[in-house]
């Protein structure tokens, strides 16, 4: 009897500690499946400024009726032109503020900052 104790001991350890590695695994996963919106509208980038984690996907949605562009000034990345009603994606890789605007329109400016 204490033999069969132990075994269902030890499978309960190895249960619990398998499922607190999947938590953590979902969990990390769950942050870097983040996705953050900012919308291209009325000649502006709405959030003007974003704070994102590495990992996170940021996705510019162009709901202008012309195309813009999201370039940062470091050329950290650059999403060539974005059509009206187009989107475009991009993971935020390495930490760092990334000041952005459009090409074809310097007034418009926004802000990213990577954590």
């Amino acid at each position: 009897m204490p033999r069969l104790l132990r075994r269902g001991w030890l499978f309960g350890l190895a249960a619990l500690v398998l499922s607190s590695g999947i938590s953590a695994a979902d969990e990390q996963q769950a942050s870097k499946s983040t996705a953050h919106t900012v919308v291209i509208e009325n000649m502006q980038y709405n959030p003007p400024e974003l704070r994102v984690h590495r990992g996170e996907r940021i996705v510019w949605v162009n709901k202008d009726l012309f195309p813009h562009t999201v370039t940062a000034g470091s050329h950290a990345f650059d999403s060539g032109s974005i059509a009206a009603g187009s989107s475009w994606t991009y993971v935020a890789s390495k930490a760092g503020e990334y000041a952005y605007g459009c090409t074809f329109h310097p007034t418009m400016k926004g802000i990213l900052k990577v954590q």
